[in-house]
């Protein structure tokens, strides 16, 4: 386990909060192994979206496009967001004030320490990113996603 891992962890643990990937606290729809996994992503969207891992910021094309079309999850094809509802956050990650309906779960992330509201494909379970509360109207929410999770389908 790396250092950094096993010490947020072992924080975590010692505050009593939890410390669970999603893949492992639930069924998906969709199930694969890990070597399945592996093989048909690359090794930096198998670490974000199989270890919640984070893009660099300002890497991600999709950050830029604004056609009309869907957002669907990398690893089952799920449309999980809508174009309709993308925006510029000047975060360099692909933003949108919310996803489509029953798209997507969430889960609270401790891994900053501070809790984070992470989110996932509700049918496979890979990671998108996270949730804040600093998005615009009608929401208020901003969902910070890593575009190497997402494939985009013009309309």
């Amino acid at each position: 386990m790396k250092r950094r891992l096993f010490m947020v962890t072992a924080l975590g643990a010692a505050a009593g909060l939890p410390f669970v990937r999603a893949a492992a606290s639930k069924e998906f729809d969709i199930r694969r192994s890990d070597a399945e996994w592996r093989a048909m992503l690359t090794p930096l969207q198998y670490k974000v979206m199989r270890q919640e891992g984070t893009e660099r910021a300002g890497s991600s094309p999709l950050d830029k496009v604004y056609d009309a079309g869907m957002y669907h999850c990398r690893g089952c094809d799920l449309p999980v967001y809508s174009s309709a509802h993308k925006y510029d956050s000047g975060t360099g990650w692909p933003s949108f004030y919310k996803a489509l309906p029953e798209a997507i779960e969430t889960k609270t992330d401790y891994k900053m320490i501070y809790p984070r509201t992470e989110c996932h494909c509700r049918r496979c379970g890979s990671h998108f990113g996270h949730i804040f509360d600093d998005g615009p109207k009608p929401t208020g929410k901003r969902h910070c996603l890593n575009g190497v999770s997402l494939v985009f389908k013009a309309a």
